[in-house]
Formats: C-alpha cells, structure tokens, sequence
C-alpha cells in the first residue's frame, strides 16, 4: 500500500451518510410499490430514480479525488432527497399513503439531509486545510496524489 494512503480508508459504503441514504432508499421504493395502479409508472419511476440519484451521487461523490467534485455530487444528492420531499407531498395531497407513513418518511429525509450537509460541511473544511499535489511517477502510467495539511 502506498505511503500516501493508511488503513483508514474507507469506501461510500462505510460512510454514515451513505448507510441512512440507503436505508430511506429502501423505504422510498416500498412507498412507491403502495401508489395505485394509475401511479405506479408515473410518480413510482419519479420516487425510484430519485431515490437512485441520492445513493448514486453519494457513491460516485466519494469516488471522485477532487473535494470540489465531490462536494458537488453531495450536493445533486440533497437535490434528489429535496425532489423526494416533494413527491411525498404529492402522495399526501392525494392520500396515497397514510400521513403517519408520509410523516415518518419525512422525518427520515431530514436526517439523511442533515447528514449529507454535515459531510458537506466536512468537506469543505478538508478542502480549506489540504494541498493537492499531482504529479506523475517516472517511466509509469499512474498519477500519484499527494495531500498535505497546508494548516
């Protein structure tokens, strides 16, 4: 293992964001499997790749080595949670789901939400005390990324 990186590293699947993500992912999908027939397509496609969406950029996020992508993926992912809030609103409109469900759901939105601000929140502040160095090895294909506390 490189000098530069330590057992610490972890994968999106590690982080407490992506774990609470998921699991409201998880109950978004069985709120769309309730809807009516008429719903099923329309508004249950919308709340699946919403909820796809708010995973996926939390992953694909994690995977990018620049904080400035990353925190832009973090930040597509709370602009799917929002959209999810919203269809929600719509399953209430139309009594679709019963409001405890609906309530319950949305209490689980804001936790996921104030735990993607807070990883955005943490990113940011990585961003403001590391240097990023790139440079390539000689004679390899690879780049090698170097983080330094500039703080």
């Amino acid at each position: 293992m490189p000098e530069h990186q330590d057992a610490t590293f972890r994968t999106f699947e590690d982080l407490d964001v992506y774990k609470k993500a998921r699991e409201f992912r998880k109950r978004m999908y069985a709120a769309a499997r309730k809807l009516p027939d008429f719903e099923k397509y329309e508004l249950g496609r919308q709340i699946r790749r919403a909820a796809v969406s708010l995973t996926n950029n939390i992953a694909e996020g994690h995977g990018r080595y620049h904080y400035l992508d990353e925190i832009k993926f973090q930040l597509q992912s709370r602009g799917s949670l929002a959209e999810l809030l919203d269809d929600l609103n719509v399953c209430q409109d139309e009594d679709y789901l019963p409001i405890t469900e609906i309530v319950e759901l949305k209490e689980r939105a804001k936790e996921v939400q104030r735990l993607i601000n807070g990883y955005i929140r943490f990113l940011r502040e990585r961003k403001a005390g590391v240097s990023l160095t790139v440079r390539e090895s000689a004679g390899e294909d690879e780049l090698l990324y170097e983080f330094r506390d500039t703080v």
